[in-house]
């Protein structure tokens, strides 16, 4: 048996976690080497760690799964990223899509399936689900246009979607601060220039806008 395949899994819900985790560690190839429960911890261990691979879900609470992947890719180029989520929104295919990720499987993919996925990634191949492949071969017709909204997010800095993140959440700015190690002021600094850059006066609105791009879940 060669080396095995370190896995890192990131999903806030617990029960899906440790699912995952028992599937793949019968696996005589796959190592699950830890598992996170938000964005922020999937960061922080995988530096730690340096997985093969992190299978990431996408509305993750305190940094969300696309800005996970981007801030994993930016410190492990080499990492494979693998997203497994119950959304396939066009905004999310195509931000991950150009973050590098190595597969995009929806959550009602089978164990096989997921398993498939990660083997292939690791002979870099891409695995998509069906809905997912259908949408990107659609946007090679009528390519896909970024709504204001988007186009507005994106001018935010990374600090600034960190902030958007947690103000979407119900955290208050004195939380931010203590979360991010920053001053109320500080907080307060960015939450101006995010409502400033998304065309906005009120938090309410910002709450929204998180929930229209699917960055937090409507349920929190």
């Amino acid at each position: 048996m060669g080396k095995k395949i370190r896995v890192l899994l990131a999903d806030d819900h617990t029960i899906v976690r440790q699912g995952m985790a028992h599937l793949l560690e019968e696996q005589p190839d796959i190592n699950v080497v830890g598992e996170a429960k938000n964005g922020n911890l999937a960061v922080k261990m995988a530096i730690e760690l340096t997985p093969d691979i992190v299978i990431l879900d996408i509305a993750m609470p305190l940094l969300n799964g696309i800005e996970a992947a981007k801030r994993i890719r930016k410190e492990l180029p080499h990492c494979k990223l693998l997203i497994l989520s119950m959304y396939s929104h066009e905004h999310y295919i195509h931000n991950l899509l150009e973050t590098g990720v190595s597969g995009y499987l929806l959550k009602d993919s089978s164990g096989g399936e997921i398993i498939k996925a990660i083997r292939a990634a690791m002979n870099n191949e891409m695995v998509m689900s069906p809905s997912i492949s259908k949408k990107i071969e659609a946007s090679l017709y009528s390519p896909y246009k970024k709504s204001s909204k988007e186009e507005r997010y994106n001018t935010l800095s990374n600090r600034e979607r960190e902030v958007f993140q947690l103000i979407a959440e119900g955290f208050s700015a004195k939380q931010i601060g203590e979360m991010l190690f920053i001053s109320v002021s500080t907080v307060k600094s960015h939450r101006a220039k995010i409502m400033e850059k998304l065309g906005i006066d009120s938090p309410t609105h910002l709450v929204r806008i998180a929930i229209n791009l699917g960055l937090v879940d409507p349920d929190f």
